[in-house]
């Protein structure tokens, strides 16, 4: 084990500055310090199988919230229709192709690599796949987390149809279509998963195995 893998499966005591190394712990559990007594942490996290079916869900969900039509345009007897990846790609071709880069990384790669590596960690975990071909991923994968996290924002890209319908009310006829619903649904998902996932706890998972 790394320095690094050393330090996130360590914890110090806020009262007695012991060090004590983390464990998975029953739901609904708090580990105490064993010097002082005092709370250490407890278990903020979804269950392997819990996050598996929103891994699955967003997965699922993925590809028509991608390449579905998440807007329908009716004006003047003509009919427009977008996706996530033609709105970057206009974007882009309209010069502002550094926009265009931010909104197809953090709306749809960065999301779907998100949802995979969430998924293969999960997998990794619940099969018990301890040979070290499968340990060296799970901790690539965990080190590539939190930049993972940082990339998706899928919030934003909710904000700006809201904002685009709400500007363009006024001047066309707007539908929304299984695209529209599908990256809503994706939305919410990974914002769970995101809340369910404990990076400290799949350290300690790797740890115990």
């Amino acid at each position: 084990m790394d320095r690094d893998e050393l330090d996130k499966s360590i914890v110090l005591c806020h009262a007695c500055d012991l060090a004590v190394r983390k464990r998975a712990l029953p739901t609904g559990v708090r580990a105490l310090c064993p010097r002082c007594h005092t709370n250490l942490y407890d278990t903020p996290y979804c269950s392997i199988n819990g996050m598996l079916a929103l891994c699955l869900t967003a997965l699922f969900l993925y590809f028509p919230a991608n390449f579905y039509p998440v807007l329908e345009l009716h004006f003047l007897g003509s009919v427009r229709t977008t996706t996530i990846i033609e709105g970057a790609m206009s974007v882009a071709d309209q010069g502002y192709w550094i926009v265009g880069i931010a909104v197809l990384t953090a709306a749809v790669i960065a999301p779907g690599l998100l949802i995979v590596s969430v998924l293969a960690q999960i997998l990794i975990v619940k099969y018990q796949l301890n040979n070290p071909f499968f340990r060296d991923i799970y901790k690539r994968l965990l080190r590539y987390h939190g930049l993972l996290s940082q990339l998706t924002m899928l919030e934003i890209y909710m904000i700006s149809i809201f904002v685009s319908v709400f500007q363009l009310s006024d001047y066309t006829d707007l539908y929304f279509g299984i695209g529209t619903f599908c990256f809503s649904v994706l939305f919410v998902m990974v914002i769970f998963l995101q809340r369910e996932y404990d990076i400290e706890h799949m350290w300690s998972v790797l740890d115990e195995q």
